[in-house]
């Protein structure tokens, strides 16, 4: 079964955190419906990014009230303890979206190519999920397989090296 794979608007500051590896949990006023262990998430950064630029793999979601939910975070939120509650003012539930395996594109696929490839492209305010197609287009633009992060697809690895 393949996994659900979700496109996540993330706050560019954020998006960078995570891919440099400071932040390792992503936090969500609104659970997305199906998302579980194995789905995975594909990353657009906000401005002044405006760009598709990576793949992270989820590991679990947890739910609870933002005072215990931070608990089980601080080591790996990434933001202050401040920051944290305003951004859960007035929340009575918190949710965390725990992440493993974070995979950055080669290069960030900015918004003026996909709106080119992809032409009902627009960042989602809160959560997408990638019907089949959205997916075989962005592994096409993007040159990597983002279901087997780890390796290049070998159509594209064949097309990047020198002919004997």
């Amino acid at each position: 079964m393949s996994p659900n794979i979700l496109l996540l608007s993330i706050h560019y500051k954020y998006a960078k955190m995570i891919f440099g590896g400071d932040k390792q949990v992503e936090f969500r006023r609104v659970r997305p419906r199906y998302l579980n262990e194995g789905d995975l998430i594909l990353v657009y950064a906000t401005s002044p990014e405006q760009a598709l630029v990576g793949v992270l793999e989820v590991e679990k979601v947890v739910e609870m009230p933002p005072k215990k939910l931070w608990k089980i975070v601080k080591d790996k939120a990434g933001i202050s303890y401040e920051c944290f509650q305003k951004y859960y003012e007035n929340s009575q539930t918190g949710f965390a979206i725990f992440f493993r395996k974070p995979f950055s594109f080669d290069s960030p696929i900015k918004l003026e190519q996909l709106r080119e490839e992809w032409s009902d492209f627009r960042p989602p305010q809160c959560y997408h999920y990638l019907k089949d197609r959205e997916i075989n287009l962005v592994q096409s633009i993007a040159k990597c397989d983002i279901l087997n992060r780890s390796e290049k697809l070998k159509v594209y690895q064949t097309e990047l090296l020198p002919q004997s």
